[in-house]
Order: C-alpha cells, then structure tokens, then sequence
C-alpha cells in the first residue's frame, strides 16, 4: 500500500493536472469579440456557426512537477440572435450552444499523460440593452438614422450567463463542462466616426461553486475581471476589419478551503475581419494570441472562422 506521502503527492499533482482543463475552458469564457453591440434593426434574426481552433502550453506551479503541458482545442458553436425593442432601445437576446473536441497532454513526475474529450460544452445566454444611442428602428429608418448622424456614441448593458450542462464526471480530471454557474455583465461604450468605430467593454466573471470537483474537492473562485478595446474600420460593400486587446485579471481558486496563489494575468490581442454577401450572408475570420503575465495561466493561438446568415 503507497505511503500516505506518496498518495498526497500524488493527489497534488492530479489536482494540479486538473487545473489545465480550468485555465483551458478560460480561453473560451474570456473572449475577444468586436462588433458585439452592433445596432442591427429591429425584427432581425441571426443564426450561424463558429469553428474556434485553440492549441497552447498551460503553466502551472512547478512544485506539481508537471511539464510541457499542452491542449489542442477544437470548438463548434451553433448560435443564434435576436434583436427587439425594449421601451424603445435596441435589445439583443443570443444563445450559444457549443461542442468540443480536445486533447490535454503533459508530463506527470516525468511520465507522459494525456486525455482526450469531446461532447457538449456549457451553454451560453446573453442577454443586452443598448440604453444609449441606439433607438429601436426598423430596416429603413434605421439605414436613415444612420446616415444623419454619421458621428454617435452608443452605451449598453449586458449580462451573460454560463449554464451548467455540458459533460461533466466528477470523477474525471479534465472535463467539457464547468459543473456551475458563472455570470457575466458588461458594460460597453462604442463611438462611431464615420467609417471609424472605437469600442471598450468592461467584464465581470462571477462564479457559483462546485460542490463535486474532482475527488470529492469543492473548488470555489474568486471573480475574474477583463477589459477590451477594439478600433474598426468599415469599407464599402460590407467589408470590415478590427484590431484589438483585452486584459483579465484576479480570479484566484479556493480547492477545498485551500488558496491555490493562482490570480490570471492575461492579455489577448489580435484582428478580425468579416465580409457580407447581400442579401442575408455574412463571415468572420480571426486570429488572436492569448498571453499569461504571470507563471500560472495559458498561451495559446486561436483562430476562429464564423458563417452567418439574417433573415
């Protein structure tokens, strides 16, 4: 039988394997996404499909004696959206369903682990009001609000929410969904300057805790909070192109009462480009580096390609 030092050594390292599935589905909650209070009319629907390349290496606490860990990350997500009035601002309503296919791999005390996954990731709900700038206008009026008022700021609140459905085994280390809630308002200012758009938008990451983490742990984290900024540029004929940077920060992890000393300092910057072919369809091509400034966390790449289609 292992000695109780042999097993607790080995309960750190599994722990601490466990946490690259955290720092990896963290690559996906904190996003870098242009464009996201659009002023569309009224009545319009959106539905469309994402494929999100991520592959990466994970750092984490040497004293796990866990090296040259690393995911590879394919995500598909079936989304739609809907814009309507609400008390005469713009509202949008988007739901998100993604699926995964993964592969975490590394060395554990110098012997070569991996683990594959695939299924259904955490659903994702959002809910946002454009409260400033951004009367609730139908096709035509809007195209004419438009072009009267070729320099405006629009303001708006919003608030997503990460529901706990996706594939989760306690008893496993790496798993698809989070097995809890996480809320995230927002809060976002665009300026509009001709073909110019500059935007920032400020989030919360707010987490319920999970009671039936691996091994019969609790794990509960404190919130993470990220800012974005984006500047784009529209062409004529429906062509469009962003550069931006994000930056997250805090978010430390609680494993059964235990601090893990593992606060995120992340900075994700990249570009996006979309182009539409009238009448209804619409694409998004883009790339961004996710960067950890501090020994713990994930760098990786992302490429992310996006059909949609209005109607």
């Amino acid at each position: 039988m292992a000695s109780t030092p042999a097993r607790s050594t080995r309960r750190l390292a599994l722990i601490g394997f466990l946490t690259l599935g955290v720092f990896a589905a963290e690559a996906s909650a904190q996003d870098m996404e242009p464009r996201r209070w659009s002023h569309l009319p009224v009545g319009t629907d959106v539905a469309g499909v994402s494929y999100i390349y991520s592959k990466g290496d994970i750092l984490v606490d040497p004293v796990l004696r866990i090296d040259n860990a690393q995911v590879d990350l394919h995500t598909f997500v079936a989304a739609y959206s809907r814009y309507f009035s609400l008390e005469g601002m713009t509202a949008r309503l988007d739901v998100q369903l993604p699926v995964q296919v993964g592969r975490w791999k590394g060395l554990v005390d110098g012997v070569p682990q991996s683990i594959s996954r695939e299924g259904l990731a955490d659903p994702r709900i959002r809910l946002s009001v454009n409260f400033l700038g951004a009367p609730a206008l139908e096709g035509e009026a809007l195209r004419d609000y438009f072009k009267n008022h070729e320099s405006r700021t629009l303001a708006g609140l919003g608030l997503a929410i990460r529901v706990p459905l996706g594939e989760y085994m306690d008893d496993k280390l790496i798993n698809l969904g989070e097995n809890r809630f996480s809320f995230e308002p927002q809060l976002g200012v665009v300026h509009t300057e001709g073909p110019w758009s500059f935007e920032m938008t400020g989030s919360a990451f707010l987490y319920t805790q999970n009671n039936d983490f691996f091994d019969g742990s609790t794990l509960r984290q404190d919130p993470l909070y990220a800012v974005q900024t984006h500047v784009v540029r529209t062409f004529e004929g429906g062509f469009w192109v962003s550069a931006g940077a994000a930056y997250g920060w805090a978010g430390d992890t609680q494993i059964d009462g235990v601090n893990k000393d593992d606060a995120r300092s992340n900075l994700l910057y990249g570009i996006t480009g979309g182009f539409s072919l009238p009448p209804v369809h619409a694409f998004r091509i883009g790339y961004f580096r996710r960067e950890t400034l501090n020994h713990l966390g994930l760098n990786s790449h992302n490429i992310l390609v996006t059909w949609s289609m209005r109607f």
